[in-house]
């Protein structure tokens, strides 16, 4: 059960830097992205405090940035419409290989 917490941690962070991406706008979207980035934050750290009490920390936290970063990077791909160069995306992958490895070798 903790796993899916911690999952629900990185996706929270995820939705923090999105909503910190989009916080460029103007006006009241600039203070509704500012909300959901604070709204993001507080959840994201509850829900990583929570899945430390019962995962090793160093591993939880790893994974945690893990996801945040991985998904960072795809949002950056998809929606803000950075490259996917070659190089980028065989990173992206050696990270995502990293966190499985560190998910096999946790226990």
């Amino acid at each position: 059960m903790n796993w899916i917490i911690l999952l629900l941690a990185g996706l929270f962070e995820v939705s923090l830097t999105f909503c910190l991406g989009k916080r460029a706008a103007s006006g009241l979207a600039f203070y509704l992205w500012g909300s959901g980035f604070l709204a993001s934050t507080v959840l994201s750290m509850t829900l990583l405090a929570k899945a430390v009490q019962t995962l090793p920390l160093g591993t939880a936290y790893a994974i945690w940035t893990g996801i945040g970063a991985v998904g960072t990077v795809l949002i950056g791909i998809f929606v803000f419409k950075e490259s996917a160069t070659p190089i980028r995306l065989f990173f992206l992958f050696t990270l995502i290989a990293s966190l499985i490895g560190l998910k096999i070798v946790s226990y």
